[in-house]
């Protein structure tokens, strides 16, 4: 199961969406769009450590994980 960061989840006004495979491919492909596209963002240890928090499973927004609630 791959891996998703939404932009918006990180607080900046963006639609974009990421898709990796694992969390260092979601991680690479954050800060390179960060660069092209969120000039005054700063990839800094405490923005990377927000980021990660933030990377989702692909598919697995349900609260119970995929499994039914009770």
């Amino acid at each position: 199961m791959g891996k998703t960061l939404s932009c918006k989840d990180v607080g900046v006004d963006c639609d974009v969406v990421i898709k990796g495979k694992d969390e260092a491919d979601v991680m690479q492909q954050a800060a390179a769009h960060a660069k092209g596209c969120h000039s005054g963002v700063q990839m800094t240890p405490e923005v990377q450590a927000k980021i990660r928090s933030l990377i989702k499973d692909e598919g697995g927004s349900s609260c119970c994980g995929g499994s039914s609630c009770s």
